[in-house]
């Protein structure tokens, strides 16, 4: 019992603590890397008014404009270094851990919250994409909230009164001329203690705020709905977010309706009403982006560079949410992390054995995203893991109830312990050892040589955004005067992202030589856009190649008239 009462007395301050810890893991070496393709699209888009970042979404990318919103007054407010952009990520990353500890103790009590807390904190894979200029950790963030609102409106009885109508009676009792207080039993009453006050007392006691737990409720709703919305507005596969939460709500109304018991159940459904509302809310938010949304899905259904996913892909997938190490250690150390784990998964079902509602609820939480995209990608390939990391947190939830079903404190501190320091080699490795595009190198490489006159081609259009975020700096200071150009179609002509290089677009390409004694070819991601390779082999056939280095990410190559 005295145990119980000192882990709550302390919670906030080892959240907290936890918090801080997760935060310096994510701000570590957050310069150390340089900013790759899609990292610098973000800082690209960011940096365009508000009217054309909506226009080129549309035209050009996948994704919703949330995060390039907020993105655009982040860089306005700090700048567009790395360091900077790259602190957005940071920032809603850390405050993940909180809201994961409020949802694990509102669920399960404080050991639970602390735990779930404490693997977040440490997570490779959490750390790894809150150093990214991309909107994954804010995806988390309000999916987080969401989560977190939803389990109060399911824990809260009053969950069943009509939306606003704690708001109403807050604000009529806000009119009267003296504060609520408790009835006889301890138990909040709007009963009105009138105090006959005048003159300026009159004016100052007039209004009294309410204890904030009289519109918890109305709060929880407004949080699931506006943080709903949020997160399906910060990536488009968050629309099977919204058919998670109502896949399980009505079946957990359907349930109850049928089987009515007389022990109380761990989450109790609110009313029909309720969440019709709810989710009307959700989609008038969301339903400006109806359009663009359909618009992009008809982009990516026609054609999208995502491989279909293979058995080996989705395994790897399930071992990055668990930690990455699984996937290149060798094999003796791999089995003994996967028993670990799988341990610490089967006493968190254990835990959930009377709780078989909440086990649900994060079992749908996590199997319908999953699920959902492999089933897409049986037509038209979208499943990737990052677009998934938000379902870490039902994952993280249930290793966090394993811990949390351990008897004694030391065995739970232990468990954390081990999963933590498992964490920490992983993170250790991504530090060390994880390369991302190296456009320093070819941005400097160009502009060390570069003569006024020359021509730079790009055989993707996306490459000539993360080479000009760099080279820009050196046409600053160095004056140099080069002309650029995207192949086979430039993006800023065309709007095409990334087209493929064909034999009919080899006459334009020979006709772009004209004129120019020296031509830089940029060449990377060439997989997908020059599978053949008849960009350098049109350039060599014309022009004699002169000088070439390899960068991590692909090569700059310097072709002259012989």
């Amino acid at each position: 019992m005295n145990e119980e009462i000192d882990i709550e007395e302390l919670a906030p301050w080892l959240v907290i603590v936890i918090t801080l810890i997760g935060g310096w893991m994510r701000v570590l070496l957050l310069y150390d890397k340089g900013m790759w393709l899609d990292e610098t699209f973000s800082v690209w888009m960011a940096n365009q008014s508000v009217a054309d970042i909506l226009q080129w979404i549309v035209k050009i990318d996948q994704h919703p404009p949330l995060y390039y919103l907020l993105l655009h007054y982040w860089v306005a407010l700090n700048g567009d270094t790395p360091y900077y952009v790259r602190m957005l990520s940071v920032l809603f990353g850390a405050g993940t851990i909180p809201i994961i500890y409020l949802i694990g103790k509102r669920m399960s009590g404080a050991v639970m919250g602390l735990a779930a807390a404490a693997i977040l904190a440490l997570s490779p894979f959490h750390i790894y994409f809150a150093q990214e200029t991309r909107m994954y950790t804010l995806l988390t963030f309000n999916a987080a909230v969401a989560i977190y609102a939803l389990v109060r409106l399911l824990t809260d009885s009053r969950a069943v009164m009509p939306i606003a109508s704690q708001f109403g009676e807050y604000l009529r009792i806000w009119r009267t001329s003296g504060p609520a207080k408790p009835d006889s039993a301890g138990n909040f009453s709007y009963k009105v203690d009138t105090r006959n006050q005048t003159g300026w007392r009159a004016r100052i006691f007039r209004h009294r705020w309410l204890p904030l737990q009289t519109i918890e409720t109305d709060l929880a709703w407004v949080a699931f709905i506006v943080f709903s919305a949020a997160t399906m507005l910060t990536h488009n596969t968050a629309v099977l977010f919204f058919l998670a939460t109502n896949i399980f709500v009505p079946g957990l109304m359907l349930f109850q309706r049928i089987k009515k018991s007389g022990s109380q159940p761990a989450f109790q459904s609110p009313s029909f009403g309720n969440w019709a509302k709810a989710q009307i809310g959700i989609l008038l938010i969301w339903s400006p982006w109806l359009f663009a949304f359909i618009n992009q899905a008809g982009r990516v259904y026609q054609e999208f560079w995502i491989p279909k996913p293979t058995w080996d892909y989705i395994v790897h997938v399930l071992e990055s949410f668990l930690n990455p190490s699984l996937s290149y250690l060798q094999r003796g150390p791999v089995m003994g992390m996967w028993i670990l784990y799988a341990l610490v998964l089967c006493l968190g079902l254990l835990h959930y054995r009377k709780k078989i509602s909440q086990f649900l609820f994060l079992a749908t939480l996590f199997a319908v995203p999953f699920l959902g995209e492999l089933i897409v990608s049986l037509r038209r390939p979208i499943f990737w893991d990052r677009t998934l990391i938000w379902i870490t947190l039902p994952l993280f939830l249930v290793l966090a109830a394993g811990v949390a079903q351990l008897r004694f404190r030391f065995l739970m501190i232990g468990v954390v312990g081990i999963l933590g320091t498992l964490n920490l080699f992983s993170a250790g490795d991504y530090y060390r050892f994880y390369q991302k595009e190296d456009w320093v190198t070819a941005a400097g490489y160009v502009a060390n040589f570069a003569e006024e006159g020359d021509l730079v081609l790009f055989n993707s259009n996306f490459v000539v955004i993360p080479f000009n975020y760099y080279f820009r700096t050196y046409e600053n200071l160095y004056h140099i005067q080069v002309e650029k150009c995207g192949v086979p179609e430039d993006l800023f002509d065309s709007g095409i992202p990334e087209p493929k290089m064909t034999d009919s677009d080899i006459p334009n390409l020979i006709s772009l030589l004209s004129g120019h004694n020296r031509v830089w070819l940029v060449y990377s991601h060439d997989s997908y856009t020059d599978p053949m390779g008849l960009i350098p082999q049109t350039l060599a056939s014309k022009m004699k190649l002169v000088r070439q280095r390899d960068f991590y990410g692909g090569q700059v190559q310097l072709y002259g008239i012989p």
